[in-house]
């Protein structure tokens, strides 16, 4: 996740405040009616009548997006101008205004029963505060990287102090910008930077859901503990599975053979373990499971036999057993995980897509074949994992051995010839599956495949690809469509009775089969900056990352992690209108995390929205930095903090 047509139309007779600056406006909103999200809560469109029985019911919502942010404050924090139009049955209307509500600030000190937490707080193998000693005085390091969020409402909560609908709500922080190195207001590169240098935490915070207005507020924070997974590396998005948990993802898997030389994955182990060696890489780049407890705690366990790759995030399908899984990076490929069993994810077969192009423009299009890697169990591999030395699986080269027993591939944007150790296949598919996917045939060129989402209504799912460039570009391989740094999404086209490429059947009715660039999701570069500063067109999807689908508003929600739009944006795709709405705008040289789209609980519907790393400057903020960075300093404690929170529609129905 992390990289290191539109209609701008406002609201004329309500004008959105952005975060937290009206709080006593929004509190008698809500008291007024039903808030809950940008949908209609409760409604039907969505299903159930307005007020009474007789009364009409909503039959369509429209976002109505915004112009992007023009000022210094509006660009410094998180806000919104876009509204919501809501036709019901007897063809009236209304239009309301959406509102960004912030739960909790990472730093925040939280309450965990008598106790109080630091949200986003890190925490070593044991337990124990991972503190900062890099400035004057020894501070525990917190995340200003909260991401993937779900929430999570289970039967018979146990958790004291809620008075309305208990809520759990399960995010995790990818990693933290820099140290306290630097003195005063923090610059960027904040202090040493830090990102990959500490295990990644998992918080379940119970929130007290409001039973008339459906508003949230935390009543309790509680943090994973990671031991049982040898701690989490990089985790970055996630999803909510059909059976009620949490799954995680460790991006960007540290490469076994080069571990030698990893001084990053060096400082993970010494964060982690108290030692530089004492980690495992073939531990990492995993599937992390959480179950999440009546009393607010959870459990963790990790998922080996789904392949080891640089893992966005997956989904699962409506059979409760294929698994998509965006693979991000360079020199990546498109992979899919099939349960023995339903609602399990500890065996199962895993495959790897060809691409057979079909359309080389606008982000092209393609057929897609399956080639099957490998079928195996969690525990084998764990086993594996435990007991193998990458020399014990692989060979690598990187210059040409003139030994046709090599197979030349790429990897990660350099070249690479690879032989894997005769009887070690089943090893090479599940801990070496970049390259062993390669060496199969697989199509390994694609550049930032990040989220995945599923329309199960149309049996389609759609993939964030955040840039097209590295070997979707080049005229090598088998994708060539041509550099688009503004990236695209692309719509699978979801198939039965599927055969891989040894003819064998796939067991499964969600196969991807087709995967085609969105036109109007495709990214638009700019031959030169924009007057703020923006190197994509503002009024298109630039770097798309998170994708969540909202099944009853038939919108496909989109988050943004660019390096060519001066703030980043989370924007609504209505995937029949074909309409393309900004509705939120996160603070500059932020990026958009934490997407999740819940049309319906207990009556109330959400868009979680978190951000990362405000204030971290590039070249592209060069003409608004000197006002905004006073202001982003304020907002988001000298850029050390970032949001948890959720968009939400405030005036009665």
């Amino acid at each position: 996740m992390s990289d290191h047509v539109f209609d701008p139309q406002t609201i004329a007779t309500d004008t959105p405040k952005p975060i937290n600056q009206a709080p006593q406006l929004q509190r008698r909103q809500i008291l007024k009616g039903a808030l809950g999200g940008v949908t209609v809560l409760g409604f039907s469109g969505l299903g159930l009548a307005a007020c009474g029985g007789s009364d009409p019911v909503v039959s369509s919502v429209e976002f109505i997006g915004m112009a992007a942010p023009a000022t210094d404050a509006q660009r410094a924090t998180t806000f919104t101008a876009a509204s919501v139009k809501i036709t019901y049955s007897d063809n009236s209307t209304k239009t309301q205004a959406l509102a960004y509500n912030t739960l909790y600030k990472t730093g925040d000190s939280l309450k965990n029963g008598t106790a109080s937490v630091i949200a986003g707080a890190y925490y070593d193998i044991n337990g124990n505060p991972i503190m900062d000693t890099s400035g004057a005085t020894p501070q525990p390091f917190y995340s200003d990287c909260p991401d993937g969020n779900a929430l999570i409402s289970l039967a018979s909560p146990t958790v004291a102090g809620v008075t309305g609908h208990t809520l759990f709500l399960v995010t995790q922080y990818e990693y933290v910008t820099g140290n306290n190195a630097s003195a005063g207001t923090r610059p960027t590169p904040v202090g040493t930077d830090m990102y990959g240098k500490l295990p990644s935490p998992i918080t379940v915070t119970t929130l007290d859901q409001d039973k008339t207005s459906g508003a949230l507020k935390v009543v309790k924070h509680f943090n994973v503990d990671t031991k049982p997974a040898d701690g989490l590396w990089i985790t970055c998005a996630a999803s909510l599975s059909p059976w009620n948990t949490f799954l995680s993802s460790e991006e960007y898997e540290p490469d076994a053979v080069n571990i030698a030389s990893n001084t990053m994955f060096q400082a993970f182990s010494q964060n982690l373990f108290g030692s530089t060696t004492a980690a495992n890489a073939y531990h990492y780049g995993h599937v992390p499971e959480v179950t999440v407890k009546p009393d607010g705690t959870a459990s963790i366990k990790k998922h080996y036999g789904m392949g080891r790759i640089a893992r966005e995030l997956v989904e699962v399908c409506p059979d409760n057993k294929t698994v998509l899984m965006g693979d991000d990076g360079t020199d990546t490929g498109l992979f899919m995980f099939i349960t023995n069993t339903e609602k399990d994810l500890s065996a199962g077969t895993l495959y790897a897509a060809k691409w057979t192009q079909t359309v080389a423009t606008a982000g092209g299009a393609a057929t897609l074949g399956w080639i099957k890697l490998g079928s195996a169990t969690s525990a084998e591999i764990k086993a594996l994992a435990d007991s193998l030395k990458a020399s014990d699986i692989v060979s690598v080269k990187t210059t040409d051995p003139v030994d046709s027993s090599y197979t030349r591939i790429a990897f990660n944007g350099t070249t690479e010839w690879v032989k894997f150790v005769a009887g070690k296949g089943k090893a090479a598919a599940f801990l070496e599956t970049h390259r062993y996917a390669a060496v199969l045939g697989a199509s390994m060129e694609f550049s930032k495949m990040e989220g995945v989402a599923l329309n199960r209504k149309d049996k389609l799912a759609y993939v964030a690809m955040s840039r097209i460039e590295k070997g979707m570009a080049d005229v090598l391989g088998d994708i060539k469509v041509g550099k688009i740094t503004a990236g695209a999404t692309y719509e699978l086209k979801l198939s039965a009775s599927q055969k891989d490429s040894a003819g064998a059947a796939i067991g499964s009715d969600w196969v991807p089969t087709v995967m085609t660039a969105i036109p109007a999701l495709v990214g638009e570069d700019l031959a030169k900056a924009d007057a703020s500063g923006n190197t994509a067109n503002v009024d298109k999807v630039a770097n798309v990352d998170n994708l969540k689908f909202s099944e009853k508003l038939r919108t496909l929600f989109i988050g943004e992690d660019s390096g060519q739009h001066v703030n980043n944006f989370l924007w609504a795709y209505n995937v029949d209108s074909k309409k393309l709405s900004r509705i939120l705008s996160v603070p500059a040289g932020g990026e958009a995390t934490g997407l999740e789209v819940i049309d319906n609980l207990n009556g109330f519907s959400y868009v979680l929205s978190n951000f990362q790393h405000p204030g971290d400057w590039t070249g592209i903020h060069s003409v608004i930095k000197a006002g905004v960075d006073p202001l982003i300093n304020a907002n988001w404690n000298n850029k050390k903090s970032s949001a948890v929170g959720y968009l939400s529609g405030l005036p009665t129905l």
